[in-house]
């Protein structure tokens, strides 16, 4: 029988198991390190803002900014792309009257924020009432505000 030395000690029997767990986790930890987050928060009355896959992404402020119940579809490259629950406020209506709807959420702009890989732009529309995706209206800098 061969014996090799690792960093639990000899590699055999019960160390196998111990030499095993000690990669499982490194390889975790560097899987998580790249998994970029919704960059932010920038602000207190955020929700969603500096995690990764937010079930919800809430801005702070009226129902509007509110996105809920979020299932991602993608996540992880260039753009990230999930369906949700928000509030639809067509032109020249006050917020009063927002509607509940569904809304196509995309996160983008993959970069860093605050040392952590992250999409620092997202914008969220609804096609029920024929929006769609246009990466030159998202205004926010999601890092900084």
């Amino acid at each position: 029988m061969v014996s090799v030395v690792g960093l639990a000690g000899p590699i055999g029997s019960g160390a196998t198991h111990t030499a095993a767990a000690v990669v499982d986790a490194a390889n975790r930890t560097a899987t998580a390190a790249a998994t970029p987050i919704l960059a932010g928060p920038w602000g207190r009355a955020q929700e969603g803002y500096g995690h990764a896959e937010p079930r919800n992404v809430f801005n702070g402020g009226d129902p509007t900014g509110l996105l809920e119940n979020i299932q991602w579809l993608t996540w992880g490259g260039p753009r990230a792309v999930g369906v949700g629950h928000g509030f639809y406020l067509a032109t020249n209506q006050v917020t009063a009257e927002a509607r509940g709807a569904t809304a196509v959420i995309v996160a983008f702009k993959l970069g860093s924020c605050h040392g952590r890989r992250a999409y620092n732009a997202v914008q969220w529309y609804f096609p029920e009432y024929g929006e769609h995706f246009n990466p030159r209206a998202a205004g926010y800098r999601l890092c900084t505000g």
